[in-house]
C-alpha cells in the first residue's frame, strides 16, 4: 500500500479541519510544493515487531539460566561429591529447561499459549510457566493502541471525481485469542479492512461530501472497519481523514461556489432583517392612525432629533401656538435624555 503525498501532477491539497478559504472551510494547497506535501503515512504504522523492551524478558530469562545452572551444580556437586563434566551438563540442561518454563510478560503484553497444537490459556501480565516441549507461545499481543495509516489514491467519488485520501486509524486488540485464532495477521487485516472501507465510502459520496463533511465520513469509516474488526478482537478507536488532494482545475470551482453560497446566506438574513422592519412599521402605522396624538408626538420627535443633529432652529408654525403646553412638555422630555 503506498502512500500518497501529492506528487501527481495536477492535484492540490485540502488540509485541516479548520483551514481557512476554499469550500467548506478547507484550504487548497498546491501538491507539487514540497512544503505542503504530507509526510509518508504509513512511516507512523506500529510496527508488526511490537516495540516492547525485550530487555526485561531477556535479563530475567539470563537470571533465570544462572541460578537454575548454580542450584543444579550445587544439588549436582552434594549428592556426587564431585565437580565433574556430567554435573556440569546435567546444571547446563536444567537450567536451558528453566529458561523455557519460567517466562514473564509486560503490563500491555498477553500471550497466547498452545498445548499440542491447540489452544489452551492465555498468561500475562507479570510471571508465567510453560511446559518445555509441550507448550509453545503462539501470539505476544500487544494491548496498547495501534496507529495504522492507510489511503485511497486516485479514487473516483459519486461525481467521478479522481481524489486522493490520507487517513490514519487508531485500535486495539481487546481479545487476544481471537487475534491469535480468528485472522493470520491482524496488522494487515486491519490496515487492508481501512483501505477497503475507504474506497468504497468515497465512491458512495460527492466530492463536496468528501471535502466537508469530513467528520460524517471518519464515522463511517470506524463503523466499517469495526464491524470487520471486531471478529479478530480488535476494537477501533477513531478514525482521522488527515488530507485530501483533489483535481487543481477543480479548486477554483469549489472556491467560486463557496463564495456564493456565503453571499446567499448573507442576502437571506438582509431579507429577513427588512422583513422584521416592514412588519414593525405596519404595526407602527396602525397605532399612528387609530391615535393622532401618538403621531404628533413621533412626528415632534423625529423633527427635534433632525434639529439636535444639525444644530439648526426648529420653527412652529403659529397654527399650533395653541399646544404650546404640550410643546414645552414635549422639549423638556427631550432635553431630559
Amino acid at each position: 500500500m503506498r502512500p500518497f503525498s501529492g506528487r501527481d501532477t495536477g492535484y492540490g491539497t485540502a488540509t485541516g479541519a479548520g483551514a481557512a478559504g476554499g469550500a467548506g472551510g478547507r484550504r487548497f494547497t498546491d501538491a507539487n510544493d514540497p512544503s505542503a506535501r504530507s509526510p509518508e503515512i504509513e512511516a507512523l504504522n506500529s510496527p508488526r515487531t511490537r516495540h516492547v523492551d525485550d530487555n526485561a524478558s531477556n535479563v530475567f530469562s539470563a537470571f533465570v539460566f544462572v541460578l537454575a545452572f548454580l542450584v543444579a551444580t550445587a544439588l549436582g556437586f552434594l549428592i556426587a561429591g564431585d565437580m565433574n563434566i556430567w554435573v556440569l551438563c546435567i546444571g547446563f540442561a536444567v537450567a536451558v529447561i528453566a529458561i523455557f518454563t519460567v517466562r514473564i510478560a509486560a503490563q500491555w503484553e498477553r500471550i497466547i499459549i498452545l498445548r499440542f497444537g491447540s489452544f489452551n490459556r492465555v498468561a500475562g501480565p507479570g510471571l508465567y510457566f510453560t511446559i518445555p516441549f509441550v507448550e509453545h507461545i503462539a501470539l505476544r499481543a500487544d494491548q496498547r493502541v495501534m496507529l495504522t495509516g492507510f489511503n485511497a489514491e486516485e479514487t473516483l467519488t459519486s461525481d467521478l471525481v479522481p481524489v486522493n485520501v490520507d487517513a490514519a486509524v487508531f485500535w486495539m486488540v481487546w481479545d487476544a485469542e481471537k487475534a491469535c485464532m480468528e485472522v493470520e495477521n491482524y496488522y494487515d487485516a486491519v490496515s487492508m479492512a481501512a483501505q477497503t472501507a475507504l474506497r468504497d465510502a468515497i465512491g458512495r459520496k460527492s466530492i463536496s461530501d468528501v471535502t466537508v463533511h469530513r467528520d460524517k465520513l471518519d464515522q463511517e469509516l470506524r463503523d466499517k472497519i469495526e464491524e470487520k474488526a471486531s471478529t479478530w478482537g480488535v476494537s477501533v478507536i477513531s478514525v482521522e481523514i488527515r488530507d485530501i488532494v483533489i483535481p487543481k482545475e477543480l479548486q477554483r470551482d469549489m472556491a467560486a461556489a463557496a463564495k456564493a453560497e456565503r453571499e446567499k446566506d448573507a442576502r437571506i438574513v438582509l431579507a429577513e432583517v427588512e422583513k422584521d422592519v416592514a412588519a414593525m412599521l405596519l404595526e407602527a402605522t396602525e397605532v399612528y392612525r387609530q391615535d393622532e396624538m401618538a403621531f404628533e408626538l413621533r412626528s415632534m420627535h423625529l423633527l427635534s432629533e433632525g434639529v439636535k443633529e444639525s444644530n439648526g432652529t426648529l420653527v412652529i408654525p403659529s397654527a399650533l401656538l395653541g399646544n404650546v403646553q404640550f410643546f414645552a412638555h414635549f422639549d423638556s422630555r427631550i432635553a431630559s435624555r
